[in-house]
């Protein structure tokens, strides 16, 4: 007690020393407060309120009593489980065949694998309804059934699978590639088996990635929303769509904040595990030692049977990917397939300003969510004051909370005085920059523990202060992650929807929202048009943020960042 009394004593006076860095905490400090924590607690009040603003439990034991909406818990819970186990399942067969084969087009089928996780996450809600849905070129087009419905468990599931397979993907080929290889080799030499060795050696030392893989999908699954709008259909209810429904068709607000504080439960729970309690149990076998290995662990016929894997499924993102461009250039899907320019042309000429809109929002967030993401990964690694653990928990929680429940945060929050920004492009820039800040900050946090401090200590010794030194030594030094931070939040910027949908107006709105308001109406090729043209703009300012720091913010594979949180 007394040691963290003195501790909390000397952290003060260094702050002392340095009143701008102080001045610098407060303001993140208050930032995260204002932008975070407040419209969080706006939910979980207006929760336990009727319509009339009055307190009360009603909300809650609405849920209980009707079925439809414990349903919407079951269906959300199940179909988070089920994504789950077979994302981890696909992922870790592709990590695990680029990781420990030597099959041909590695690069290529990496670029692919990660391509759905820089689209919008509805992409192949919509790939699905082209292929599978009642004029679908599968299942009427192929097949010749007329009565078949995609609706339902079995199109979300389908969707999310695909969606956030990659996710699973990136973290699982992290944690293959960080195991040394020879230890592998070791139990071969000693006699064991090659599948003996995969199932002592190889899958024990990846399980706890595996595990956290695992919830890192639940949570993206659970948090999803636009493959469930899209697909699930009335008769599947999700949590995610309902509260939204509740607020957006029934305008009852209070028991959308209800379902939103219902959904965030098993988010951020699973949210916790995995960050706090797996990453304890990661085995770390780099030694700085040389890892080149020779071994034979994938026999020539396995090597065969996860070369067929990967390619099949590189072939089915193709063919997803290949029907929504097929689809923007179609007259009219399913009926006519005549070559057409017409949905772009609607597109352009309609959804201009959205493109704007959604170009300017992303080119707004993007900085601001870089700079603050390697500042209060500074503040985090470098610094020593009180509520340090806190700040860096609050920074990294809007990730881990559903869009759909920032979404209502935000109408709740900033709908009345003091912050009146409902329908301007203020909300809409400060919900994705403090949405997507903690990509940012995980990649700064990771950079910076292995630069040596003592750089930043003898500029200080020079006479530098904190800012100068941040300024001068440490920004430059975490470059790379810096752009990596900036890749991540123009992406997002530009794919999100779920919280997003609640804070679009007359004034400013986004392609996503767009996108969903084409197929709501029917309009799936001009949909499709709206998706080729948002995924041609993020894949072209990847290139450019390539350039910008070539070999160092890494391209396209600087969306691994993202297995950080």
């Amino acid at each position: 007690m007394h040691q963290k009394i003195r501790k909390g004593m000397r952290d003060l006076q260094l702050l002392k020393r340095d009143p701008f860095i102080a001045l610098l905490i407060m303001f993140t400090a208050l930032s995260l407060i204002i932008f975070v924590i407040y419209p969080l607690l706006s939910v979980l009040v207006k929760s336990f309120q009727t319509m009339d603003g009055v307190f009360s439990l009603a909300n809650y034991n609405r849920f209980i009593r009707f079925k439809y909406l414990r349903n919407a818990l079951w269906n959300s819970l199940s179909v988070g489980v089920i994504t789950g186990f077979t994302g981890v399942v696909t992922g870790y067969l592709a990590a695990f065949t680029i990781a420990r084969t030597n099959i041909p087009c590695k690069r290529f089928l990496h670029v692919l694998f990660i391509l759905p996780i820089i689209s919008p996450p509805f992409t192949s809600a919509l790939s699905i309804l082209m292929l599978f849905g009642s004029h679908g070129l599968i299942t009427r087009g192929v097949l010749g059934i007329r009565n078949f419905s995609i609706y339902g468990f079995k199109g979300v599931v389908l969707s999310q699978i695909f969606t956030f397979a990659p996710v699973a993907y990136l973290t699982l080929r992290g944690v293959l590639d960080s195991l040394n290889p020879t230890l592998e080799d070791a139990a071969m030499n000693v006699g064991a088996t090659r599948m003996q060795t995969f199932m002592k050696v190889t899958l024990p030392l990846s399980l706890p990635g595996i595990a956290s893989a695992f919830l890192v999908v639940m949570i993206e699954s659970l948090a999803d929303f636009g493959n469930p709008l899209v697909l699930a259909g009335s008769r599947f209810p999700m949590l995610a769509t309902q509260a939204y429904l509740e607020i957006t068709g029934s305008f009852n607000l209070p028991l959308g904040a209800a379902l939103a504080v219902v959904l965030l439960l098993p988010s951020v729970t699973a949210f916790v595990i995995q960050r706090y309690y797996l990453q304890k149990k990661q085995y770390t076998t780099i030694t700085g030692k040389p890892v080149a290995s020779s071994s034979k662990l994938v026999s020539r016929s396995a090597g065969r049977i996860l070369y067929f894997f990967v390619t099949l499924f590189a072939i089915l993102i193709l063919m997803f990917y290949g029907t929504i461009t097929m689809g923007a250039f179609t007259s009219v899907w399913g009926y006519d397939f005549t070559l057409t320019l017409k949905h772009f042309i609607y597109a352009f000429s309609v959804g201009l300003d959205t493109i704007k809109d959604t170009l300017i929002i992303a080119i707004l967030s993007t900085p601001v969510s870089g700079l603050l993401g390697m500042l209060i990964a500074f503040m985090v690694v470098r610094l020593s004051f009180p509520g340090k653990a806190s700040l860096e928990f609050t920074s990294i929680l809007n990730f881990a909370v559903p869009g759909t429940v920032v979404g209502i945060g935000y109408i709740l929050a900033f709908n009345k005085p003091p912050l009146i920004l409902i329908g301007t492009l203020s909300i809409l820039v400060l919900n994705f920059v403090f949405r997507y800040i903690p990509v940012g900050i995980q990649s700064g946090i990771a950079v910076l523990r292995q630069i040596d401090p003592s750089i930043e200590e003898a500029a200080r010794n020079l006479g530098a202060d904190g800012v100068t030194t941040f300024r001068k030594i440490t920004l430059p030094l975490i470059a790379p992650a810096f752009f990596s931070g900036l890749v991540f939040a123009f992406v997002r910027a530009m794919t999100a929807i779920s919280a997003a949908i609640f804070l679009v107006s007359a004034h400013w709105n986004l392609l996503t929202v767009q996108i969903l308001s084409q197929v709501g109406s029917g309009r799936l090729g001009v949909a499709a048009a709206f998706s080729v043209i948002l995924v041609g703009i993020v894949l072209f300012a990847i290139v450019v943020i390539n350039r910008l720091v070539p070999g160092k913010a890494g391209g396209i594979s600087a969306i691994q960042i993202q297995e950080e949180i």
